[in-house]
């Protein structure tokens, strides 16, 4: 038997259509194996609170190994699991190829899958996961406004923590009627691309619903980036939620209405010669990943895989081509960078890092730790107290660094870290960091 970690890891397709992957007690005898690997590991016990919760029971069972677990309490395990992906990336060494055969993620969301089908889910995290819904009602106009204040207000959100279950100390986005879908219509412009390497320089922006609704001047400045550099780039005319907070809740059904609304858009886009980004790592992990793994033998799914870029390899990608302008006449100065997990899972270098640094008198330091948010994880009365422990190194490593400017790739992790920070009160996107140091 080889050991782990000797090649690089492979992802199986995620049999969700097959009979066995719904039988419950086929899921039970698999969970029971992988769970008594990890027993015996132990390496990824600095993640999140899934290891700690399945090492603590196994400690504290009858027999101190994992048949003296009483099968009931394994959902306690998959109720930590948020799907960061980092155990399979960055820890286990018995990952595929190996013949153990470990993908915890995975095995995680077959059993939310299973959760969710024969128990379904509260009221607040169907709503939570409905964010093309909830995102477009809050975002109207005046409704706007009172929900940013109400949100606001301490006595408000004591109320609803007791009542929905939303931590009063959680930060909730603000939402903007003027989204991003108004905002871009007259920066877009005609521009002749020009073919670097493997990218057309022909974009289409998959706005997403946070980067519409709650952060679109992040949006306006992936505009004036691109076509800084020479780059054509519009949105995509019809975009529905990505599908990702729905995976993550084990809606499966939900995942797959979104890919048949999303998929044809976004492969007609690129038959058109676009390549495909987007301002938030999970929706890029989306398409570049759970989506081909849950789809293998759909075409336009693998077509549109094929070209998704997450932002900065991008223009990574241009700038070995010398096709990225270097002059820039403001320094960014001390930087510290949060690298989202959905990002570092895409196995593709720290490239906002390595863009940024090409900015005169700049130094990024980048921070591999997870932030704990998770979009919902940290929202959640029950979760959240546990989502604050994941963040403190983190947290720590800004508050130590004192730096100029705090970002990451996620708006959502950044908010949370700038929470809880005694440094630091503003957070700020690689990409508006990048439009500033252009003098955009």
């Amino acid at each position: 038997m080889r050991e782990g970690n000797l090649e690089a890891p492979t992802r199986h397709p995620i049999d969700w259509k097959s009979e066995d992957f719904w039988d419950k007690t086929s899921l039970e005898n698999e969970l029971e194996r992988v769970f008594d690997i990890c027993h015996g590991c132990r390496r990824c016990v600095s993640l999140c609170d899934s290891f700690p919760t399945l090492f603590d029971l196994v400690d504290e069972s009858s027999t101190l190994e994992v048949d003296g677990v009483d099968k009931a309490d394994y959902s306690k395990v998959v109720d930590q699991c948020y799907l960061c992906d980092l155990c399979y990336m960055t820890k286990c060494p018995y990952v595929p190829p190996h013949d153990w055969n470990v993908d915890f993620p995975h095995l995680m969301l077959r059993a939310k899958a299973i959760k969710f089908k024969e128990e379904g889910a509260k009221l607040r995290d169907r709503v939570l996961t409905s964010t093309d819904t909830v995102f477009a009602m809050t975002s109207i106009p005046l409704i706007d406004i009172t929900v940013n204040a109400l949100n606001s207000n301490v006595g408000f959100r004591k109320v609803l923590e007791s009542t929905v279950g939303i931590h009063h100390k959680a930060p909730i986005p603000k939402f903007h009627s003027n989204t991003l879908r108004k905002q871009v219509r007259p920066l877009i412009r005609d521009i002749t691309p020009t073919i670097i390497g493997k990218t057309t320089g022909k974009l289409a922006l998959y706005a997403s619903c946070y980067g519409n609704y709650n952060s679109p001047h992040i949006g306006t400045d992936f505009i004036k980036v691109f076509q800084h550099n020479g780059m054509h780039i519009d949105l995509v005319p019809k975009e529905k939620c990505c599908g990702m907070p729905k995976l993550e809740l084990g809606d499966l059904e939900s995942v797959n209405a979104l890919k048949e609304v999303n998929i044809p858009i976004l492969a007609r886009l690129v038959d058109e010669g676009y390549d495909l980004t987007a301002p938030i790592p999970s929706c890029v992990l989306m398409y570049k990943q759970e989506l081909p793994l849950l789809y293998p033998d759909d075409p336009d799914v693998i077509k549109v895989q094929a070209a998704f870029f997450d932002p900065f390899e991008y223009l990574w990608l241009r700038h070995r081509g010398d096709a990225l302008k270097t002059e820039f006449p403001n320094a960014l100065g001390d930087i510290a960078y949060q690298v989202a997990c959905h990002q570092r899972v895409q196995n593709i270098g720290l490239k906002t890092r390595d863009v940024l640094n090409l900015v005169q008198e700049t130094n990024v330091t980048a921070l591999e730790r997870c932030s704990g948010h998770d979009g919902t994880y940290a929202v959640k009365k029950e979760t959240h107290d546990k989502s604050v422990k994941i963040a403190r190194p983190v947290v720590r490593k800004v508050d130590q660094q004192d730096p100029d400017h705090f970002m990451s790739d996620c708006p959502m992790a950044a908010a949370h870290i700038t929470n809880l920070s005694e440094k630091i009160d503003k957070t700020e996107h690689p990409m508006t960091l990048l439009r500033m140091a252009y003098g955009l």
